[in-house]
């Protein structure tokens, strides 16, 4: 039986606000150093000390990005940031080893439960870093040019069913394409990883093909080569004639990609499609007050919107131990979602800016951080 999942996979983004404004100014007034609206910077010059964080592996060139601009609006701070991919990201978290984690999937409910014991009664909550493509990619020596498929294909293709290049489920979406005879090699994620996770929660949702659980794990029934994190994924498949791989669009270097069949069309990932699909999707309760939350839809016929997309986000404490961390966390917070860091992501990564009614909303959701008692 065909297993759907919409808890961990689904994308951040509806948040409460009333109870927010009082709690964050009461309780943390001196966190951070933007106001409401999101200014162009988003964080204070006099905060102070090393936020620790961890997690998501896709993250990685905009993490680079953002450090640096935070350090230049915030001297006398530094975030260090390991890439051990979301699943170790959110696991670190939980057991005090971070500050904050990076996570391209939300935490499940019983993570957030788990969370309660490190952040407080209210726990974490999730604030949305970025919007992002995962490109289905691949090499195949002889084929330049960009591929169309629809889910169906691109889910029997990952599991397995279909295995030459010249298969005849590839050949009847690309008939002016001449397709060699090549075996495919499929190359997945040997961690666990919410690009795996939005990834399959893409097939399972859009596919009829797709029989195995959503997961960030991929599922151990399919024989297929593995590699760690994402650039991992993407050397491998780089030195592999046949492969195919998923990733997070802005990391797959030279590879040529898939355009994803939605609706009578076939569309090519890009920040603007996938900013789409996440406009189109619905949103749903959190577990934290301030938490934000979608549920992304893999099964949209939107013109222009691409489906495989996932929401990076940064998941923080709603209570820290000291006022130096909390101060950290949220001006760091403030800083990644300010026009100013978008930007710099978005030079660096190639991610789709948040927009403005996400970043006022994500402002809200980060004033409510505070100390414990």
């Amino acid at each position: 039986m065909k297993m759907k999942s919409f808890g961990r996979a689904a994308a951040i983004l509806s948040v409460s606000t009333l109870a927010l404004v009082g709690c964050g100014e009461s309780n943390n007034p001196d966190a951070g150093g933007s106001d409401a609206e999101g200014g162009e910077n988003g964080a204070s010059s006099e905060v102070a000390g090393t936020l620790v964080g961890g997690g998501a592996s896709s993250q990685e060139a905009a993490m680079t990005a953002w450090t640096d601009g935070f350090t230049s609006v915030a001297p006398d701070a530094q975030v260090n940031y390991a890439s051990v991919g979301s699943g170790g990201g959110r696991d670190g978290f939980l057991g005090g080893e971070y500050d904050f984690a990076g996570s391209d999937a939300a935490m499940s409910d019983e993570e957030w439960e788990s969370s309660q014991e490190v952040c407080g009664p209210e726990g974490a909550f999730h604030i949305p870093s970025y919007i992002s493509p995962v490109a289905v990619a691949f090499n195949v020596e002889g084929i330049e040019d960009t591929l169309n498929l629809d889910a169906d294909t691109i889910a029997a293709i990952f599991a397995g069913e279909v295995t030459s290049w010249d298969d005849e489920a590839i050949a009847e979406h690309n008939p002016d394409i001449e397709l060699p005879a090549t075996p495919i090699s499929v190359v997945h994620r040997a961690d666990d990883s919410g690009t795996t996770e939005n990834f399959v929660d893409y097939l399972a949702n859009a596919s009829e093909n797709w029989d195995y659980e959503v997961s960030g794990e991929w599922p151990s029934e399919i024989a297929a080569e593995s590699a760690q994190q994402t650039s991992g994924v993407v050397g491998l498949t780089s030195e592999t004639d046949g492969a195919i791989t998923y990733a997070d669009a802005s990391q797959i270097g030279d590879l040529t990609t898939v355009a994803v069949q939605v609706g009578e069309e076939y569309v090519e990932y890009s920040p603007e499609a996938a900013s789409q699909a996440v406009a189109s999707s619905t949103p749903v309760e959190g577990q934290a007050s301030n938490n934000m939350a979608y549920e992304l839809d893999r099964n949209t016929e939107e013109s222009g919107a691409y489906p495989v997309v996932l929401v990076s986000y940064h998941i923080f404490c709603n209570e820290y131990p000291d006022q130096e961390t909390a101060d950290l966390a949220t001006a760091f917070g403030e800083y990644v979602i300010s026009e100013d860091g978008q930007a710099t992501a978005e030079g660096a990564a190639g991610n789709a800016p948040i927009s403005d009614e996400l970043r006022d909303g994500a402002m809200e959701s980060l004033s409510a951080i505070t100390v414990s008692e």
